[in-house]
């Protein structure tokens, strides 16, 4: 028997997350509720309890269901909030010696932050209790008999009863996350918003091909089989609220278990999910044993290229594929999630014709990937991304190709030159590599403006440098690019989209090219003539190896032969190693000394000179700022290598370094360490770079730049300078 309390009618609010508000007022007004206000993640409304109640066990979408108790403008101020808190007679909510919790939420021009929010709230509750003569109740925010919603927006205060407790998202089933786990609300209202609720009714599959924790597919199967989404929840927030009705509360619980009950036998959806990572397909199978529909699912192990249509399903007409893989939130990742939403495109086409797909993703670019169009979109939040539920009806195999496998997302215009451009320069370059034997090397770069990448090839791996678009590139339209020649690279190059590593270049103040851009530790060895030398293409924006300075190494392995040879700035010191080993065995530089103050690159030098068997005794690494180094040490040098940065104004410098203007300064100290007979060689990168003419009058300069460049990067006779320059007869250190 229910209660008159139940079927009193009262005020409420059911909040969710943005983007859901639609959605959850329809739900409400199945469940017999009249919504009387929409508002940013939120829906107000009129019900009796027993459809609040209907409410917190039922709703797929809320987060939280308040009974409101006041709704009160001119609230501005903390007096006013505690004296409209102070106004409620707590007495009849509150039960003696229970605990209490208030969350806050909003604030004004003086009340800026929650916590102080709901310290006034809680200031006037116990104003109010004690003015009646009740003792003083205990906060407890963890797990509160009794917890209280406050709202203030704009002067206007909402407080309330919250009847859920903990937030309605965590039904309780999911303990193992897996990757990137949706929130269930979330969930469910993709699943909505796919028709999912309608399909499930009509016996339809579902297949979520990339499952992770398998939340999409719980949520499904619960609304297949009319599972109450908080059926497993042993307490909410109104088991503390004295106004509680418990036998209204058990009568519908029955009823929903006699639901579940029957729905889980009558259920005669197919739902499957698939996953390569074992921990997380582990996850799913146990979340779904708690949700209580481990028979409903069918999780199986594999790699999305290999995702098959699942045996049993041959005469289902319609089904849905829906999936949250992976957004690609930072640029590195790029390479293998162009290749992954090609995959999924390609595998709805071949394995599952006829059926939907719905994609959720916050990154719509990549969505075109798989060549599908999407017929309708929608914008949803997925914590603090901007994400979109594309959906998209996967064509028949009459609507496409006869007679054959599907083919593949099919290349723009621009996507099929900007590959016949990197065939054409590979050919271009082959006889030279042959010759050469050089494994790491210059494919591309900006030859066509639209697609402004610099590809560099190290063996099976390929590094690609993206120019950031000037401002009058549309960043959409450059983005899109981007994902055609990501997808075109590994085809085109045969390499796996795991060894194509992505970075944007831009403008670097500094050593800022120096700096950390991930924590792989990935290095990998590769050879440059006699040199073997490590290379990172993932945690810093340059490698580890300067491509174009390739044939500098080589004229100073020619030139270090039973010299002295000092680097300075010396990176990583492939130049050293170089010219160390020198171009025959036992005929490298006598003994060196490489100066730099990173200790990363001293460390990778010192690998580098392990790798090789140089011996420490002889190839010394120094750190020291080279301006300070060559000021205070002594000893001459046979063979010079001096290549500054640009610009530099790292903080273990005692000042900034600009090679325009300091490079006078910088070449007269590094001749004084200079043996008579000795060569300097000195580089840089200043695109615009002018020798100071007082350099050429004091010593013997040779511009050799256009003597510097291999054929790979023959194109671009801008990127260094290199200048031999010696002393005068008759002069030297």
């Amino acid at each position: 028997m229910i209660d008159r309390r139940s079927t009193a009618p009262g005020a409420y609010l059911a909040t969710c997350p943005k983007g859901l508000e639609a959605l959850l007022s329809d739900e409400l007004a199945a469940f017999g509720a009249e919504p009387t206000k929409t508002t940013v993640a939120g829906v107000y409304f009129q019900a009796e309890l027993v459809t609040a109640y209907r409410a917190c066990l039922w709703s797929r979408l809320a987060n939280r269901v308040v009974r409101c108790l006041i709704q009160e403008d001119g609230v501005e101020t903390p007096e006013r909030l505690r004296e409209a808190s102070a106004g409620v007679d707590w007495q009849a909510h509150l039960a003696v010696g229970s605990t209490l919790a208030v969350d806050f939420h909003g604030r004004s021009d003086a009340i800026r932050h929650t916590r102080f929010g709901a310290q006034t709230v809680k200031d006037g509750v116990v104003e109010r209790l004690q003015a009646d003569g009740r003792a003083r109740p205990r906060v407890d925010p963890q797990a509160p008999d009794l917890r209280l919603y406050a709202n203030l927006h704009r002067g206007r205060l909402t407080l309330g009863i919250d009847l859920s407790g903990e937030s309605l998202h965590r039904r309780g089933y999911r303990r193992g996350t897996g990757h990137a786990p949706l929130k269930e609300n979330l969930a469910a209202a993709l699943l909505i918003r796919a028709g999912w609720p309608a399909m499930a009714r009509e016996g339809a599959p579902l297949v979520d091909p990339l499952c992770g924790a398998g939340t999409l597919l719980i949520e499904a199967a619960m609304m297949a089989a009319d599972m109450a989404p908080n059926l497993q929840r042993e307490r909410f927030g109104f088991h503390g609220w004295v106004d509680h009705d418990e036998v209204c509360w058990r009568e519908l619980k029955r009823e929903a278990e006699a639901r579940a009950s029957i729905g889980r036998k009558r259920c005669r959806n197919q739902l499957f999910g698939f996953d390569r990572s074992p921990p997380a397909l582990a996850a799913a199978k146990s979340n779904a044993m708690r949700a209580g529909i481990p028979a409903l699912i069918e999780l199986t192990g594999g790699a999305l290229g290999e995702l098959e249509r699942p045996g049993g399903l041959d005469e289902a007409p319609l089904g849905l594929i829906i999936t949250n893989p992976p957004y690609g939130e930072r640029l590195g990742e790029l390479p293998e999630l162009v290749e992954l939403y090609a995959q999924l495109g390609e595998r709805a086409r071949v394995a599952f014709p006829g059926w939907r797909l719905a994609l959720f993703t916050a990154n719509p670019d990549l969505g075109h990937r798989t060549g599908l169009r999407a017929h309708k979109q929608y914008s949803l939040k997925n914590g603090p991304l901007d994400a979109r539920l594309l959906l998209m009806d996967i064509p028949s195999g009459t609507d496409e190709e006869k007679g054959g496998e599907m083919s593949k997302v099919s290349r723009s215009e621009g996507a099929q030159m900007f590959a016949n451009r990197l065939l054409k320069n590979r050919k271009r370059l082959n006889k030279w590599l042959k010759r050469s034997g050089e494994s790491c090397y210059r494919l591309y770069d900006a030859d066509m403006p639209e697609y402004a990448l610099a590809i560099d090839v190290y063996g099976d791996r390929v590094h690609v440098q993206e120019y950031a678009p000037p401002r009058s590139v549309d960043p959409g339209q450059a983005q899109k690019r981007l994902h055609e020649a990501l997808g075109v690279i590994p085809e085109v190059l045969g390499v796996e989209p795991s060894h194509v590593v992505i970075k944007q270049r831009q403008r670097q103040s500094g050593r800022a090219q120096y700096q950390r851009q991930d924590t792989s530790g990935e290095r990998f060895e590769v050879r440059e003539g006699r040199a073997r030398l490590w290379v990172n293409l993932r945690d810093y924006l340059d490698t580890g190896l300067f491509l174009d300075h390739r044939p500098v190494r080589r004229l100073l392995a020619e030139l270090a032969e039973g010299k002295r040879f000092l680097n300075l700035f010396c990176y990583t010191a492939a130049a050293t190693v170089q010219a160390a080993l020198g171009q025959d065995e036992g005929q490298g530089a006598s003994d060196s000394v490489s100066v730099d103050l990173s200790n990363t690159y001293l460390d990778w030098a010192r690998e580098n000179f392990r790798l090789n068997r140089l011996d420490p005794s002889r190839h010394r690494v120094v750190r020291d700022d080279c301006f300070h180094w060559l000021e205070t040490a002594g000893g001459e040098f046979d063979v010079i290598f001096l290549d500054p940065p640009t610009f530099s104004n790292s903080k273990k410098m005692t000042d900034t370094l600009d090679v325009q203007r300091d490079h006078g300064r910088l070449v007269r100290l590094t001749m004084e360490r200079l043996a008579p007979g000795g060569t300097l060689v000195f580089s840089n990168n200043q695109r615009r770079f002018k020798l100071d003419a007082d350099l050429v009058e004091a010593f013997v300069v040779e511009d050799i730049s256009a003597k510097t460049f291999d054929p790979d990067f023959k194109r671009r006779p801008d990127l260094h300078h290199c200048f031999l320059i010696r002393h005068r007869e008759g002069e030297g250190a």
